[in-house]
């Protein structure tokens, strides 16, 4: 009789002892795979952005944006209060076009703007597609290819537009050793217009006049960068990611 209630009184707390054990398991992997999601949503990614001096230069700022667990608050963390009108739009632009793009409830997590010291060089608008290429790839915790820059304005739809200084910046980018810079549609090249006066002889004697003339300017084999052409933020992330 003794022998009979051995072999289920084995079994039952064989079951109960692997239960716990199983159960805590589990537990510590669910509490270990909370620490993880936490610790993943909070991310900085920095890019480097071009910029255009007021002595008409090419230079590089560098931006950063923090993605972090929060109730939805935009904040901006600059060396020089920076507070124009097209400055917020693109900062308003990113986050809509981020959001749009990740799936991702923006109302959740708290976005930290930081321009580096020379926030003074940076347009508003110019900014607006690297603030939104740094929004997403923060939010989605990947790597961003540091080998890459892009200058463009940002409108609500992600579509990217047109900006100044594109010379100059793809400069500052070949300076800073990076191998790519992508620009708006229709601005890898640019019109350069030139006075050249021209005279003939006439039985009135010599008429001159001086005409425009428009010679169209590579800016990749001028500067001896590549560059591509993006229409929108869908477009631009994939040499980013």
């Amino acid at each position: 009789m003794k022998k009979k209630l051995i072999v289920p009184i084995v079994i039952v707390l064989f079951f109960v002892f692997y239960g716990i054990f199983y159960g805590n398991i589990i537990s510590e992997v669910m509490n270990k795979n909370t620490v993880i999601i936490i610790q993943n949503t909070t991310r900085k990614v920095t890019i480097d952005v071009p910029a255009v001096s007021p002595d008409d230069k090419g230079i590089i700022v560098k931006l950063s944006v923090e993605a972090k667990p929060g109730t939805g608050k935009t904040l901006v963390d600059i060396d020089q209060l920076l507070f124009w009108t097209d400055t917020q739009d693109s900062i308003r632009n990113a986050k809509k076009v981020a959001e749009n793009v990740t799936g991702i409830d923006m109302s959740k997590y708290d976005i930290i703007y930081s321009i580096g010291t020379d926030a003074s060089a940076i347009e508003g608008p110019s900014a607006g597609a690297a603030m939104a290429i740094a929004t997403i790839i923060a939010l989605e915790n990947s790597t961003i290819n540091k080998s890459v820059s892009i200058t463009g304005a940002l409108d609500e739809n992600g579509n990217i537009v047109q900006v100044g200084g594109i010379p100059q910046k793809a400069e500052a980018i070949k300076n800073n050793n990076m191998t790519l810079f992508l620009v708006p549609e229709g601005q890898k090249f640019y019109i350069e217009k030139e006075k050249k006066k021209e005279c003939k002889d006439t039985v009135f004697g010599e008429v001159c006049q001086v005409k425009t003339i428009e010679n169209k300017i590579d800016v990749e084999k001028e500067v001896g960068i590549p560059i591509v052409e993006v229409s929108n933020i869908k477009e631009a992330l994939l040499y980013f990611r």
